[in-house]
């Protein structure tokens, strides 16, 4: 607030103190009061005004400097009314009091918002768990079939499961913290168990895998296993044609353990490498191959971020795609 937005709001004040100064010069001088005596009542009643205006501005700036600082500090801002500073003035009064009704009417808005999510989550997590029964059924059903029609409906299977996973772990995805259990994990292990989970589909795309993970880091095995999945289907659905390969390998740096998943596929245009993490995102060659939701690259950064790993792309059109994985590694754990 500057000194010429204060006297614009005080305009009306001001304009009805020089009128009522005015009057009582103009009445004073015809009743034969001195002119000099009334030129210095108007000086001192100019002066008192003046001094009055100035006192009244470093009030009122000092008042609204420490609400400013109070909202730009405060974490939920919507609750300024709560956090407002008490005031003399009947107008702040008021205005506090409204401003806590309304904020009071967001708060129960936001709750009943909240409310109807975790309703929506805690039955699509129910969903999911009761659609994975029959999921299971019938993969164990197909397991006993070595025909080829056997086979087909074990792959259309394990992609109806991926896509029920991604609805689970996109709906548990903001409260990753109440699911996950950090422990040693080895990942030689787990890239070998999602390949094993995937391997009609690679044997169908004629895709060559190797892993070499021989380190181990603190993570949570279930979370990083989906992770690896979604990479996994990714190098599959963007092959090339002839030879296709995929490589996931770890290598242990510094303060880090950084795990790459390497393909030998299509790759990504330079333009659309900034932009395969973002939420709907499929990119030239996931419209081209008419498979992509835009969602599994998403879900891997949104958890990549609620576990603490760092994930980052490398890509050459018409050559492959690097997917990085980076683990943080304590010193004691380095030691050790």
């Amino acid at each position: 607030m500057n000194f010429l937005d204060f006297l614009k709001d005080k305009l009306l004040l001001l304009t009805l103190q020089a009128a009522c100064m005015l009057a009582s010069a103009a009445f004073l001088y015809a009743t034969g009061y001195p002119a000099a005596s009334i030129g210095i009542l108007l000086f001192c009643w100019f002066l008192i005004l003046s001094v009055w205006l100035l006192g009244e501005y470093v009030r009122r700036r000092r008042y609204f400097r420490q609400l400013e600082r109070i909202l730009e500090d405060a974490d939920q801002k919507y609750l300024l009314g709560e956090l407002m500073p008490e005031s003399f003035r009947l107008e702040d009064r008021l205005y506090r009091d409204m401003i806590r009704r309304s904020s009071k009417s967001v708060i129960e808005r936001i709750h009943a918002v909240e409310d109807a999510g975790k309703d929506y989550r805690e039955y699509i997590e129910s969903w999911v768990h009761e659609i994975k029964a029959p999921i299971a059924d019938i993969g164990l059903l197909c397991e006993k079939q070595k025909d080829g029609i056997g086979r087909r409906i074990l792959m259309e299977n394990r992609r109806t499961e991926n896509y029920v996973d991604m609805a689970l772990f996109y709906a548990r995805s903001d409260e990753v913290y109440q699911d996950y259990l950090i422990k040693e994990t080895t990942l030689q292990d787990t890239a070998e168990e999602m390949l094993r989970k995937n391997k009609y589909y690679l044997i169908e795309n004629r895709i060559q895998a190797e892993v070499c993970c021989p380190d181990t880091v603190y993570t949570d095995v279930k979370w990083i296993a989906f992770i690896l999945n979604q990479l996994i289907l990714n190098a599959v659905k963007y092959r090339r044609d002839s030879g296709p390969r995929i490589r996931i390998s770890t290598e242990r740096e510094s303060r880090s353990v950084l795990l790459t998943v390497e393909d030998n596929g299509l790759g990504i245009p330079p333009e659309e490498l900034p932009r395969i993490f973002d939420k709907g995102f499929t990119g030239t060659n996931g419209r081209i191959r008419g498979q992509s939701t835009g969602m599994g690259l998403y879900l891997c950064r949104k958890l990549c971020g609620k576990l603490g790993i760092r994930i980052g792309a490398e890509s050459a059109e018409g050559r492959g795609t690097r997917i990085m994985l980076e683990f943080p590694v304590s010193d004691y754990l380095m030691k050790h």
